[in-house]
């Protein structure tokens, strides 16, 4: 499932001057790098009808939903705690109700990740031994192997292990002039064919609000915060790129500004959906370095 079809669809559709579409806009712009059939994907899903009139209440019920669920915490502490059934749990959610495109974003983004954590560490010299836990998803079957857990995980032990490497070796993170892209997919990351029944109709947006309340239920409070606090690393990982690939002014849609200031939970479905697109835009970045790197080989 590639998605062409609704990179068709943008370039397909009609423009009204007098009503033009703010989805076809934002597609045809290319302002900030984005994979094409990813952006395609993520558009045609932010303009579905539960985004518009469904998100707007079940952020709502979300919110209050952690606002109880933190004082549930406080008096059963651990006893609520199941990472396997909290992963069974978004399995479910996803194979049966979350939009196929939705899905493809979603597993896309661990890849993405991880790509990018190994781009950093490619390029630290010293650095080679550091270990990662690389997470390559390739159907939702993955999801149940604690999917997402791992995932907050390898951003928190990947700083931890590479700046210990920086004070205990002298490592630095600082200009590489020709960048190691080796980690890089510049081919199209594909996933096992996602169901497309009646009942996927939730969008991302929608979906993640619904999911981080029972996220939060079935992990223990110092998990959820922890989950909750690694989307601050957004400006950090930006940071290290930036560094490598001396462009500090391309740290485009990276937004927390703030790492070591902690931000309330309530928000946190909306800031995953502005993680999720802060590693869509610093991969798609690398991509178009790696692409321009190769038309100019090293001459021996």
């Amino acid at each position: 499932m590639d998605f062409k079809d609704k990179v068709d669809y943008f370039e397909r559709l009609e423009h009204n001057p007098n009503d033009p579409n703010p989805w076809q806009a934002l597609f045809l712009d290319k302002s900030i790098p984005f994979n094409e059939k990813s952006k395609a994907a993520f558009l045609y899903d932010s303009g579905s009808r539960t985004r518009q009139y469904l998100l707007p209440m079940v952020r709502v019920m979300a919110r209050l939903s952690i606002m109880i669920i933190q004082l549930l915490k406080i008096i059963l502490p651990k006893r609520l705690s199941s990472p396997k059934l909290l992963h069974r749990c978004l399995y479910w959610g996803m194979k049966y109700w979350i939009t196929p495109e939705a899905n493809y974003l979603i597993l896309r983004h661990f890849v993405l990740g991880t790509e990018v954590l190994k781009f950093v560490k490619d390029n630290v010299k010293g650095a080679e031994e550091m270990p990662m836990n690389p997470l390559r998803p390739k159907s939702l079957n993955d999801v149940k192997d604690n999917l997402f857990l791992e995932h907050d995980l390898n951003l928190f032990n990947f700083v931890i292990r590479l700046n210990r490497a920086i004070n205990e070796k002298g490592l630095k993170v600082e200009k590489v002039m020709r960048p190691d892209f080796s980690a890089i997919s510049t081919e199209e990351i594909t996933f096992e064919p996602f169901r497309r029944g009646w009942t996927n109709f939730l969008d991302l947006a929608t979906a993640i609000e619904i999911f981080t309340p029972v996220y939060q239920l079935f992990l223990t409070d110092n998990d959820f915060w922890r989950a909750s606090n690694s989307l601050q690393f957004d400006e950090v990982i930006g940071i290290y790129a930036a560094t490598i690939l001396d462009a500090h002014d391309r740290l485009v849609a990276l937004n927390n500004k703030h790492p070591m200031i902690p931000l309330p939970t309530l928000k946190a479905g909306f800031r995953l959906l502005l993680h999720g697109l802060s590693t869509e835009v610093l991969h798609a970045l690398l991509v178009n370095l790696k692409k321009q790197q190769a038309l100019n080989p090293v001459v021996e």
